[in-house]
Formats: structure tokens, sequence, C-alpha cells
């Protein structure tokens, strides 16, 4: 162990599970939360403890790169698809979906923290134990750049669990994948555009929504009377009123709506048996040939972009630092510039200025808010064809790592050119989401607070008064809150049997399964699991604590019913609770945490949840914003009130 005692050591970074090897280094652990002593450094536990600066600095850069100079021209103005729009906001570095699509991002958060203990070791060189060779190219490059040795132990390395097909799929050039991605989409979707265009849509002065076909409240598939579990009584809100709305939705298959047959009958259905002056389309009603050719055409002029843009990769290195991270994005930059993202956003572009063209004008235009890609093409397409005011609303719980939510504070100042597409309004669900637009910058006057629509339910649920709860008698049971990634929800239920040996006998396992990712009692045959698709409202008052995954929103719902909340932390992402930061929830690293979490609220009473939705189910605020005077439940559209500036 001399050498961790000299001027300059060594670092070892361990890309694995399990134990670092001993030797003379300071062990680094690339993703675990454990620390054994003071030599052992965990790079997840430094990013969580460093993470308002380390995620402004990554917004910061991330803006910087839209910024920068190629050939004395910003790489925004490089993009311009349109008079005004930049398809830089489309692509997915902008996009900064952690989440789901650029798993990368934890990385280059992770060597943004792992710089800076670098420089305060004044480390020499840097051991890498990692089967990720992306993670390899960018610190040889690093250390390249930064004068330290670099040594790099290969680990197998992590297999895709796709198909062969997919694997094939996915070897091919990106342009090839881009013909091959649209002309299956254009095979399974054109059913859609037989029927579901917007001849018959309703009035000028009216309202549009856009949203997605899925959530769909149960009654809306046995009876086909639209009802969604994204909107809640904000439908029947505006049926009573008389409001003239254009629904505008998305299909995506999934398993209560599997074809785009069952689409179409559905569409007709809520056209047939809806409220007058209500109408329901898809999005891909719009398609047409000459749409798909403006589609190509927009394709090519992407490629042709990042043809010449051949040097784009030395925008991804830090100007105040030595990294360069352009092995981390350049598979992202590229589907985004030749592959099926790119043809994708072109024909959502096209697909919506068709659409937005076609119908007369609206005065208002909600819809819901993630800053996917599409909703970039929606705001310029609603912008160009005259339209009148636009609301964006985030429907669910805001994360503090759900990196597509914030932008640097820069990209909301007005330069005229090319800007960030934003709305007019954003609709907030409550004090939680409200409170982190604020902290992040966000116009205040373009922030308006609004019931929370998908969590109204939680308003029926009984007051929590401090003192006066005890503890429920019995058995501990556990109300186990599946996720919506399968393999997050191997995890979760794997260290469940991990930690089961160290909880009591009798304890009861209460499992509801996400509704896309089942859970099979048969793979994990040592825990006596009592499976359940009843709604949450029903089981929440029958367990001591809700054991989540480090994703779900549902950890919010058993929050504010007063329930002990433990969560997962995962090591290989970010902390990605929608309740990080508030009192009372409790993380666990690893199994044993889980089990001690978990042994710990049996004799806890309810704790009462920090003000986290707005709840009122009138929803005075949405009918305050949409122009809906509160008394009118039958008066016709053109009584309705302009809307209303917060």
């Amino acid at each position: 162990m001399s050498q961790l005692t000299e001027e300059h050591p060594t670092f070892l970074i361990w890309d694995s599970d399990g134990e670092p090897p001993k030797g003379k280094w300071i062990p680094i652990l690339w993703r675990s939360y454990a620390e054994g002593d003071n030599l052992v450094h965990s790079i997840p536990r430094l990013l969580e403890e460093q993470a308002d600066a380390l995620r402004a600095r990554y917004l910061a850069w991330i803006y910087g790169v839209g910024e920068s100079h190629i050939e004395g021209k910003r790489l925004v103005d490089h993009l311009e698809l349109r008079p005004g729009f930049s398809y830089w906001w489309m692509t997915l570095v902008a996009k900064k979906s952690n989440i789901w699509e650029s798993l990368y991002i934890s990385d280059v958060l992770k060597l943004l923290a792992l710089e800076e203990l670098a420089v305060t070791h004044s480390v020499s060189a840097i051991i890498l134990v990692s089967g990720d060779r992306s993670l390899v190219q960018a610190l040889r490059r690093w250390c390249i750049n930064a004068g330290l040795v670099f040594e790099w132990r290969s680990l197998s390395e992590r297999k895709s669990p796709d198909s062969w097909i997919k694997r094939l799929y996915h070897s091919l050039p990106h342009p090839v994948q881009a013909i091959i991605w649209l002309t299956h989409y254009i095979w399974q979707r054109w059913p859609l555009k037989q029927k579901n265009g917007y001849q018959k849509a309703a009035d000028s002065n009216a309202m549009t929504f856009v949203d997605y076909l899925i959530h769909l409240d149960q009654k809306a598939l046995t009876t086909g009377r639209f009802a969604s579990n994204f909107w809640t009584d904000l439908v029947d809100v505006l049926g009573r009123c008389g409001a003239q709305i254009n629904w505008l939705h998305h299909y995506i298959q999934h398993e209560a709506v599997a074809s785009t047959r069952q689409a179409q009958d559905l569409i007709a259905r809520f056209n047939q048996n809806g409220m007058v002056r209500q109408f329901h389309a898809t999005l891909d009603g719009a398609l047409s040939i000459s749409a798909v050719l403006a589609t190509l055409i927009d394709y090519s002029r992407l490629v042709w972009m990042s043809m010449r843009l051949n040097k784009i990769r030395h925008q991804f290195c830090t100007t105040e630092s030595r990294l360069d991270f352009w092995p981390l994005f350049k598979q992202d930059w590229r589907n985004s510039m030749r592959g099926p993202i790119a043809i994708w956003n072109c024909l959502c572009l096209n697909l919506f200025e068709r659409t937005l063209r076609r119908l007369p004008h609206q005065e208002l235009g909600v819809y819901l808010q993630e800053n996917q890609e599409w909703e970039m093409a929606f705001i310029h397409a609603w912008r160009t064809a005259g339209h009148g005011r636009l609301i964006g609303v985030p429907h669910g719980p805001v994360r503090f790592w759900d990196l597509r939510y914030f932008y640097d504070t820069k990209s909301y100042v007005r330069a005229g050119k090319n800007d960030l597409p934003l709305p007019d309004k954003m609709a907030l669900n409550g004090p939680a989401a409200l409170a982190a637009y604020r902290k992040e910058g966000y116009p205040k006057d373009q922030i308006v607070e609004v019931e929370a629509l998908r969590y109204q339910y939680l308003a029926d649920l009984p007051p929590i008064k401090t003192g006066a709860n005890e503890p429920l008698i019995g058995p501990l049971r556990i109300l186990v809150l599946g996720d919506y990634l399968p393999a997050v929800t191997r995890q979760q239920m794997q260290w469940l049997v991990d930690a089961a040996p160290l909880l009591p006998l009798d304890t009861i396992y209460v499992v509801k399964p996400h509704p896309n990712c089942p859970i099979k009692t048969g793979d994990y045959s040592s825990l006596q699991l009592l499976m359940t698709s009843a709604p949450l409202k029903e089981l929440l008052s029958e367990c001591n604590v809700a054991y989540t995954s480090n994703i779900t929103t549902a950890a919010v719902d058993a929050y504010y019913s007063g329930l002990q909340v433990v969560s997962v932390l995962d090591s290989n992402s970010f902390n990605m609770s929608p309740l990080r930061g508030m009192e009372g929830v409790m993380y666990a690293t690893n199994p044993t945490e889980l089990a001690e979490a978990l042994l710990t609220t049996r004799d806890c009473a309810r704790v009462v949840a920090e003000p986290y939705f707005c709840l009122d189910k009138r929803l005075p605020r949405w009918r305050r914003l949409l122009g809906i005077h509160p008394d009118d439940t039958e008066g016709p559209a053109e009584n309705r009130r302009s809307i209303i500036a917060n």
C-alpha cells in the first residue's frame, strides 16, 4: 500500500459488480455506493453529493455545444430546417433523455465528478476495469489530453439482450436503418390515414389537445366514450361547458390497443359516441404520399448537413477541462442526423405541419409536455400555422435528474432566431413542480399552477394528522410497486429475495406489477407473493410500507397517502425518485440496507407528506386557465372567455 502515500497516486476505476482487487492504488467504484474505508471512493455517491453543481455544469455544456461555432456559424444555425426553427432541438443530444434512451449521460456526469476527484488527489495514472468500450475510449482520450498514464483491463463486454434480427438491423448503416424503419412504419400506420383526417374538425376559436392514445380509462375501451387518465375530470368539464375540442392522439402500440385496426376502430367510436363539439384523430391521419416525399427530402437535408459537419466531434470536448465526450455521444448524434430517429423526426414535423395547416384557427393548444422531439415540431408547426396560445402540461412528477425537463437558463433568452421552442404557459401540477421550475430559472411569467389531473383521487384519502396515527398491528405488510422497465423490476425483486431472510417469517408481500411489466410468482418462489391488480388507493391503507423502484412515480401516491416509502437506489444511473429530497423517504443501496429500512418502518406511524400536488376536484385553476366560467356547465363555446394571462 506504499503508493497510496506517494505524491501522485493511481486510480483503479472499478466498473463491475463485487469488490475491487487490493493493490497499490485508490479504488474508485464506478457503479456502487459501497465505501469500505476512506481510501475507497464511490462515484455514484459523489455524484449525488455534488448533484446541483454537476447538473448545472452539464446543462451549461449542452447549451454551449448548440452555440458553438463551426466555420463561423453557430451549430443551431447550421441545423436550421425551417426558417427560424433549428433541428438541433430535436436531436437526442439536446433532448437529454437519460432515463429511457441516452443512458450514457450517467457516465458523462460521472466523468465530470471523476475529473474533480483526480485533480484533488493529483493522480498520475488511471487503471480502468470495464467492459464498456465507449467508456474506455472516453477515459483514454482524457488521459492523453491530461498527460496521465492509462491502462485498460478488459472485462467481458456487456452483451445486448436483443435478438439476432435486431442486432443485424443495428449493424446496418444508419441511412439503411432509417429507410427500413420508415417503410415498416408506413406499412403499419397507413390504415389510420384512410379515415382519420381532420375533415370534420371543430370550428375556429376551438381548442386542440395533443396527447398519447394510452392510459385510457377502462370505460373508454368498453363503451367507446373518450375517458383519459391523462386528463381525467377535465374531459367532462370541457364536455359540459360545450367547448369545441380537437383531440389529436399519438398512437403507441400497447396491450390495450395492440394494433392500428383497434386504434382506428377506437377513434371512430370516440367520434360516434362522443360529444357533438369534440372530434378525435391520430397524428397518422395526415399520412400521404406528399407527406412521405417531404419527409424524405428533409431527411436528405439532414444527411447532407451531417456530412458537412464532419468536424462536429471537436465540439464535444469541454473547454474548461481535458474531457472529450465524443465517444459517448457519437451514436446518438449519428442516429439523430442519419438514423431512424432522424427520419422519424422529419416525419413528425411534416405530419404536424399538414395537420395544423388543415385546421381552422385554434384559439388554444394544450399538449402533454416532456420535451420530446415531436413537441418541438408541434410548437413550430403550431406557430407557423398562425394558431393561438399554447400550454404545455407536465402530467407527472418532475424529477430532479430527469434532464429532459431542464435547460441552461440562457436557453430561455429569446435571441429571435432558432430559439428553444417554448409554449406560452407551462401548467405545473403543484408545489413540487413549481419549486423545481423556479429553481431551474424558468421564466416566472410563463408558469401557472393547475390541479394535478392524474392524481385527483389522492384528494379522497383521509387526512394524515401528526401524532394521531398508530402503526398497523400485525405482520409486516410490504406493498411492492413494480416498474415499467423489466430490468429495473428484476433488480427490485431480486433485492427483495435477498433481503427476505433478514425479515420476519410472517412478512406479507403484496405485489402490484406495472401493467406493461408483469411479474411471475414462479420466478420468485422463495417469497409468498400476493399478486394484485386492485387500484392503488385501495392498497395504500392496508400496508406498512411501499417498496418501489428508483424510477416509478407510484412512489408519490404512496408518500401522499402517508405510507412509509423505501426505494431502490440504482448505482448504474441517478437517483431518479420523484421523492428525491423529501423528508421521511428511505433509500437502499443493497439488499441488507433494504431489509434494515423495511424493518424500521414496521413500528413507524404514518407520515405527513410535504405539499406536492395541487388537488381540487372542482378544477378551479384549470377552469380559469382555459377560460371556463365555474358556473358554465352547458353554455355554448362562444361564451367561453379567452385564456387568462397568469
